[in-house]
């Protein structure tokens, strides 16, 4: 096993007609290429568009020459006729172009074999890292589930600890196409392909000059959008080799909650029991202020107190009735919040190849990518727990000096005269929640620089019969964050003990007055002086490394000439190193600057995999057997932290006529645990709502598991002995803490993935030779899948179930404590396990069409296409055996989505428009169950996005091209605050529905 290192602390229903505009265009096969400037050319490449037939059948596939070997993402047997036998579905660069995008997240989120994605730029503003980070999730399974390939290898993670490729480093541009696998393929690409495979494919044997500029906005004139890029490539040595360089630059700017109006203030929402109409189960106020106001509230004995709007003392139960919350003292927290981070990069992208000799050809590709992305988010809400956790946030204002009592001065005297002792040391103790303004905003830079090479060989051999490579792959992200906005608490602590000086308040530590403590007033908007804030004030850093290095070779082809064709033959070894590291402030490793505390993790595997593919062909051109194949696939994978394991994949594809064909498969798929579930150190939490199963347990328990695993306990039996009765008090209810920590002992994740489909193209009949139609039936079960157990299911495990695996991971508080407090809950941590189970399975179909319309319009062609997916179920187990927690048909997991697109095009313009349509989604089942409400109780209706684009190319050297995103200007839903499926500060899902509203852009394109 490697070396692992911890450091720092301890633990809308739309008509079927409809459809041929609700939808991206996403084909089962790569679309017509369009006429080319000679100066700008694509030439043919060894990469022909994975199909869902055999590329030679496809009626609009770039198909190869005569006996040229291609390859397709889904096999690794390079073939003039090789197919996908799980399905493929392929966006081209005239799709990637059409949708308009800055980033590719965006043209793959359109597709509905993608589930919620887990970071976007609208779901990351509130996260302490991760913020702009772009990422996909085939089938709502993860990210860490979803492959992400680039030119068919492996790409560096984006996220430390993680699997997970942020796709801010692909350069759209570059981009020639990109293949989407759909089902668990371990067997040929390894770890992590569970859910299946997003391959990019990179232009190649690019000659000539392309230049592209962009600029979008919204229609309220804001969250701006611009991009410039110049391609350029061309041959060299007698045309022996070819290079090609990418270089582009986009800035999307953030969108504020303060920019929409309906995000501009404070409102509060939750999910309330009323028999009624399903409307009444969803409580929603606005405006409802924070109470955690910059003035402060503050709790003396028995009273309240804040300020008023003149910076007058308030009592909150005696002068003018509760005034503490809400208007006019409360805080407008929308005023600060970011709902899309803004993002900012530079890419650089790479690729050539020479031939050494007739047989043998180098290659290189790099790509680099500087990422900057920065957030807001409004000013910390410090309550006076964060500095005293131990005594609940209370702490004196009096100390003892000269024995005698001296108040601290800064605290006014009303609030002292309300305030009385509360741990029985003498001293008066007082509480406060305030809103740090004079701290401002918390705001954080982040920037991550992606860097990643592949060098090799490749050739042929036997007479061109087999083809080979060899290769070095080597990535490595590193990001620097820089956060402010949070408070040292140490500082903060000795700033709020102050008594009288010379020459005004000063702290009562000496130390601390050596080290430059100022005493720091929090009574009233405004009162902290900048000198106390540059003694409190705690800058957060944050630094991450990654690196990956595949070492890989493969080589391919026909072994022997069967009947009815040739049998083909892969096979390949790869070894593989990860590393990764983060590091943070040490404030931040001791939870010193009023969060939790957060240690430094390092944590590296290897893995050594051999991998074997062979493709059988069993009958051909023969009556009701126009093609019949088989196909299997095996991996042994031997990782230095879980050891061996095997993968496989059985498969076969038959056509009876030419027309149709069926396909199916059926594999087991694995992932192995990633470096942050394996090593991360334990990170600490403060949980909230727990109830204690032994609260109220006697010595008459015992006896049952309930009463037998409580009284096993020291310290409960010492509490039931004293107190005829398990007794806890407040404090020992609100004192409990706990770690989330990785487990060095996982094992892998596996899967069982089975597809079965057909796909439909009847060329025989002229009208309808450009028409494919395709329809898959997949399913996907992940057991032993690797989850971090929630403590309200390790507390009923231990004690309800007597499950004594789960006891291990809480601590209660020992005998010595006295008897009222001894056998309280002290800590209930967390870890990684193998306890999971998912499914999903549903049904993909796919129509393309496309035909000339010069019997109406001379010169013009048009294309059609619709992507429905339908899902038929999805849910997740924490534990075996556990009640199904229902994700399909929810917010996020739609049953149905749809894409398609409807384009018109001739030699001098184009006309395209896409739509997106949404189905009807639930509020999430385990949430609705707390308040006994059933699961259909709130529905989110069906949503329909439209977009547009018109091209208008004068001559073949130049195009300028103009689009609507959201032509219709739908809002999104409105989303309970209470639901786990609303991002915080845009009362919506903003990961799944339109925030921006109607947007425009323009741009050009220039070849030379």
């Amino acid at each position: 096993m490697s070396k692992t290192y911890f450091r720092g602390s301890l633990m809308a229903t739309t008509v079927m007609a409809s459809l041929v505009l609700a939808g991206p265009a996403f084909a089962q096969v790569a679309p017509e290429q369009p006429a080319q400037d000679p100066a700008v050319q694509t030439a043919p490449t060894d990469q022909t568009p994975a199909t869902q037939e055999s590329v030679a059948d496809s009626p609009d596939a770039t198909t190869a020459e005569e006996g040229q070997d291609v390859v397709v993402t889904g096999s690794r047997i390079q073939s003039p006729n090789i197919v996908s036998l799980a399905p493929v579905q392929v966006v081209g660069e005239t799709e990637i172009d059409q949708a308009g995008a800055i980033n590719i997240q965006e043209v793959l989120l359109e597709n509905p074999a993608f589930g919620t994605p887990g970071l976007s730029r609208t779901n990351s503003a509130f996260l302490t890292s991760g913020g702009g980070v772009a990422t996909v999730d085939l089938r709502d399974l993860g990210s860490d589930r979803t492959l992400v390939l680039i030119n068919s290898r492996r790409v560096v993670a984006g996220l430390p600890g993680s699997a997970t490729v942020d796709l801010n480093v692909i350069p759209t541009q570059f981009v020639e196409r990109i293949d989407i696998l759909t089902g668990g393929a371990s067997s040929l690409y390894g770890s992590d392909a569970v859910a299946g495979v997003v391959n990019f494919l990179y232009k190649r044997n690019f000659s000539g000059l392309l230049a592209e500029g962009q600029y979008g906005i919204t229609e309220r004139g804001d969250s701006a959008r611009y991009q410039v890029s110049l391609t350029g490539g061309g041959n060299f040595a007698d045309d022996r080799g070819n290079l090609m360089v990418h270089l582009g630059y986009t800035n999307e700017k953030g969108l504020l909650s303060r920019d929409r109006r309906n995000t501009r203030v404070d409102a509060v929402s939750r999910f309330f029991y009323i028999t009624g109409e399903p409307e009444d189960y969803a409580v929603s106020q606005e405006p409802f202020l924070s109470g955690f106001a910059p003035q402060g509230r503050f709790f003396a004995g028995d009273e309240q107190f804040t300020y008023g709007q003149n910076g007058e003392l308030l009592n909150c139960f005696s002068t003018n009735g509760t005034t503490c919350g809400g208007a006019p003292n409360g805080f407008n927290r929308q005023e600060f919040r970011t709902l899309a981070v803004p993002v900012q990069r530079y890419l650089f992208a790479t690729r050539g190849t020479f031939d050494l000799s007739d047989s043998i050809s180098a290659f290189a590709e790099g790509t680099y990518a500087k990422t900057s992305s920065s957030r807001e988010i409004e000013p910390f809400a410090l309550d006076s727990s964060d500095i005293f956790p131990s005594t609940g946030g209370q702490f004196a204002i009096e100390t003892l000096v000269n024995g005698g009592l001296v108040l601290n001065p800064l605290v006014p005297a009303e609030i002292a005269a309300a305030a009385t002792d509360t741990d029985g040391d003498g001293l008066r103790d007082i509480a406060f929640t305030r809103r740090l303004a004079e701290v401002g905003s918390r705001t954080s830079q982040t920037t991550r620089d992606f860097f990643r090479f592949v060098v090799g060989l490749e050739g042929k051999l036997l007479n061109d019969r087999f083809s080979w490579d060899l290769s070095y792959n080597f990535g490595q992200t590193t990001e620097g964050q820089t956060s402010n906005g949070q408070v040292n608490v140490l500082n903060f602590a000795n700033a709020l003990r102050a008594v009288p000086g010379p020459n005004g308040p000063v702290c009562v530590s000496a130390d601390a007055v050596a080290q430059g403590c100022v005493p720091i007033s929090v009574f009233g908007a405004g009162s902290i002086t900048p000198q106390a804030l540059n003694y409190i004030n705690a800058e957060q850093s944050y630094r991450t490394e990654i690196q990956q290095q595949v070492l890989a070779a493969n080589i391919s082809g026909a072994i022997i000439d069967l009947p009815y064709g040739p049998l083909g033959l892969a096979v390949g070894a790869e070894y593989r190193k990860e590393e990764s590291s983060e590091d943070n402030d040490a404030l931040t490793n001791a939870g010193l600057n009023a969060g939790n505390a957060i240690p430094d993790t390092e944590g590296k595997f290897n893995v050594k995999e051999a991998y074997a593919e062979i493709n059988v062909p069993i009958l051909a051109d023969l009556p009701f057997a126009k093609q019949l194949n088989l196909r299997a696939a095996g991996r042994i994978s031997d990782y230095s932290t879980v050891g061996s394991v095997k993968t496989y994949s059985l498969g076969a594809d038959y056509a009876p006529v030419e027309a149709l064909r069926f396909r199916g498969t059926y594999a087991r798929a694995v992932r192995a645990p990633n470096i942050g579930e394996l090593f991360t150190g334990p990170s600490q939490t403060f949980p909230t709502g727990l109830q204690d199963p032994c609260e109220g347990i006697t010595a008459g328990d015992a006896g049952t598991t309930l009463g037998d695993q409580c009284l096993s306990d020291p310290g409960v039996a010492l509490n039931v002995a004293a107190n005829g009765a398990f007794t806890l008090n407040q404090a020992d209810q609100q004192g409990i803490s706990g770690f989330n920590a990785g487990n060095p002992n996982l094992d892998v994740e596996t899967a069982k993935t089975f597809t079965v489909g057909l796909v439909i193209n009847p060329r025989q009949i002229t009208a309808l030779r450009n028409l494919v139609l395709s329809v898959d039936y997949y399913s996907i079960k992940i057991d032993d899948a690797i989850t971090f157990p929630g403590r309200t299911t390790i507390l009923d495990q231990c004690f309800n179930e007597g499950n004594d695996a789960f006891c291990q991971f809480i601590t209660r508080r020992a005998t010595n404590e006295g008897a009222n407090s001894a056998g309280s809950l002290e800590f209930i941590n967390s870890g990684a396990v193998n306890s999971g189970g998912l499914k999903t399975r549903g049904i993909d179909t796919v129509l393309s069409y496309r035909t000339g319309l010069d019997r109406f319009i001379t010169g013009v062609n048009m294309n059609a296409r619709i992507s429905w997916t339908h899902l038929l179920e999805g849910f997740s187990r924490d534990l075996p055996g556990a009640p199904k927690d229902r994700f399909a048909g929810e917010i996020g997991t739609a049953k149905d989505r749809v894409n398609g697109s409807l384009g018109f095009n001739s030699d001098r313009w184009g006309l395209s428009f896409t739509g997106t349509y949404i189905g009807k989604s639930l509020e999430d089942d385990a949430t609705l169950d707390q308040f006994g409400l059933e699961r259909d109780v709130i529905k989110i209706d069906p949503e329909f996005y439209l977009d547009a684009q018109a091209t208008f190319t004068p001559t073949r050297a130049y195009e300028l091209f103009l689009g609507v995103d959201n032509l219709l200007d739908n809002d999104a839903p409105d989303i309970i605050q209470g639901s786990p499926f609303n991002v915080t500060g845009s009362d919506t899902a903003a990961d799944v529905y339109d925030i921006f509203g109607r947007r425009f852009y323009a741009g050009v394109r220039l070849r030379f």
